[in-house]
Order: C-alpha cells, then structure tokens, then sequence
C-alpha cells in the first residue's frame, strides 16, 4: 500500500492505524486510541493494544509514524512496525499492581522530577508538587521489578489520596530517595563531546572542545531528568567551593543543566539569549525546562533566577 504525500491529522492516522492492526489481528483484541499528556503539554497520540487476560500493555506512540508515513513509507510497513513493537514489550499474563496501594512497600522508589511551571499549568492541576523558583517540583515511582522492568509512574493527586500522604512527606521521602537511586554525575563539557566523537584529545573536536570559558554538565548517571541534581542537597554547595566562587546555571533540557563559573561570564544577556535560541531551535518541545537564567550564590547557598 503506497501513499501520496498528506496531511494527515494525527487522530484520523491513529484510526487508521487502528483499524489496520485490529484486522491483522482478526479481531481476536481489543485496540484503542490513548492520548497522553506529556511533559511542558505535548500531547502525544498512540493505541493500545490488549489481548487476552491482559491488564498491562505499553502505549505505542503514533506521532513519528505519521510523518514517516507522510514522508512516504507505505502504510503496511508501519501496521507491522507497530506490531512489533507490541510484540516486543507486550506482556503475556496479568500484571500484579496491587504493590502500588501499598504505601510501606512503594515509599523507598519516591522521587522528585523539576519542569516547566508555566508550560505543565493543566498538568499541575492534577499532581502533588512543589515551587521552586520559575518551576515545579513533582514526584514519581521508580520501578525495578522482573515483571515490569524499569520504569517511572508519574504520582496524581488520586495516588497520594489512596496513600494517605502530603505532599511534604513526598518531598521527605524524595530528598531522600532521588539522589540514591539517580546518583549525580558532573563532566566537563569537552569530555562529553569527546565522547560523542570517540576521541581522546582537545584537538579531535576542534574549538567546541577547548571550551573557553569552561562549560560544566550536570546530570544523573541515567541521563533521565538529571537537571533535578540542581536542587540535590549539598550538590550544588560542593560543586560551587570546588569551582572557585558563585555559578551560572543554563537549563540546557529536563535531563542536564550546564554550569559556568561566574568569574569566567562576561555577556550575562548574551548567554541568556543563548538558553532561548538553543530551546527554540535544538530541544524537544517535551525536553524544554526553562527560557531563565539562574545563579547559584555560594554565600548564601541558594539558587535564584538571574533573567528570567
């Protein structure tokens, strides 16, 4: 099956898809479509398929099918893409969740997770969460289980109310958790460049590479949501005396920050144009933390917003 270049709007594809994959299952399961609120309002399209006794299936995003499809991939390719997909994460039996009711047994996986305030406003509506500055403090459930893998389940209002929990012992048990189980890592920017290119030296990337002024890169070690390390306890007091003095902090995504010694800035607007130029053209809409400039101020131990 050939298709012409469209525009397609992403619910018209997702039925689409829907009916195909439900008629190369002969009907034997039920398909659905699933809209997902993602991070800063992305709203993602996507179906789930469910087969038997199931209670748990993975939600299979449509969203990049659709302009793969517009860019000209043949409908029957992406109808078996998706199945695989399933095949691949789907799970055979019943999913025991009942683990999840349980305060006691979920209380050591709570974490903390920083976004965009102004950019999650209908989200925010709907979770427990903390301010901080220009952004938000929410929470989450790292899983580790044979039958579910790794993962993260985002904690609603209707989960800390089934808990009987507040959003201060959240935040407790996050303080706590966050930092264990998603150590922090911080490397010099050329490092990581040279590891993106495999190289051992300055002189195998170039002027990037020779860093002037040095560019530091705060993440945890699972590259997952690692600009949180920003607020970690202590982090930012230890990292500042090893430093020298007083930092600027660039939201470079949801997953890092970059840091800069103050003594080495001399443009503060030109790197705050810096931070919008590179959110508008270079990050995921889903991946954008903050358009702001912080600072970090080793006197009184605090971050602030230096331009917002």
């Amino acid at each position: 099956m050939k298709n012409v270049k469209t525009c397609m709007d992403i619910r018209d594809f997702a039925e689409l898809i829907s009916r195909e994959v439900s008629r190369k299952l002969g009907g034997r399961c039920q398909v659905k479509l699933q809209e997902v609120l993602k991070n800063n309002g992305v709203i993602l399209q996507g179906i789930v398929i469910l087969e038997g006794k199931q209670n748990f299936t993975p939600t299979i995003y449509l969203n990049d099918y659709l302009d793969a499809f517009e860019d000209g991939m043949a409908l029957e390719n992406i109808v078996q893409q998706v199945l695989r997909t399933y095949r691949e994460h789907v799970f055979e039996e019943r999913v025991d969740m009942s683990f999840f009711r349980d305060f006691d047994r979920v209380n050591d996986g709570i974490c903390y997770r920083m976004i965009s305030k102004e950019r999650n406003r209908v989200l925010l509506e709907h979770i427990p969460h903390v301010d901080f500055l220009d952004l938000s403090i929410c929470f989450f459930y790292a899983y580790q289980t044979p039958g579910l893998g790794t993962g993260s389940i985002l904690i609603h209002n209707n989960h800390a109310d089934m808990w009987g929990s507040s959003t201060e012992l959240l935040m407790k048990l996050a303080q706590e958790n966050t930092r264990r189980r998603f150590p922090y890592r911080l490397q010099r920017m050329k490092e990581i460049i040279g590891e993106l290119l495999e190289g051992g030296t300055d002189d195998c990337f170039g002027e990037i590479g020779r860093e002037d002024p040095p560019m530091y890169v705060l993440g945890n070690q699972q590259r997952q949501y690692g600009a949180t390390c920003m607020i970690y306890p202590g982090v930012m007091e230890t990292i500042a005396e090893e430093m020298g003095g007083d930092l600027y902090i660039l939201p470079s995504s949801i997953h890092e920050i970059i840091l800069l010694p103050e003594k080495t800035v001399n443009d503060v607007e030109f790197v705050h144009n810096m931070i919008r130029e590179v959110n508008a053209t270079q990050v995921a809409p889903e991946d954008i933390l903050s358009n702001s400039l912080y600072f970090y101020d080793s006197q009184h131990k605090c971050v602030k917003v230096a331009l917002g």
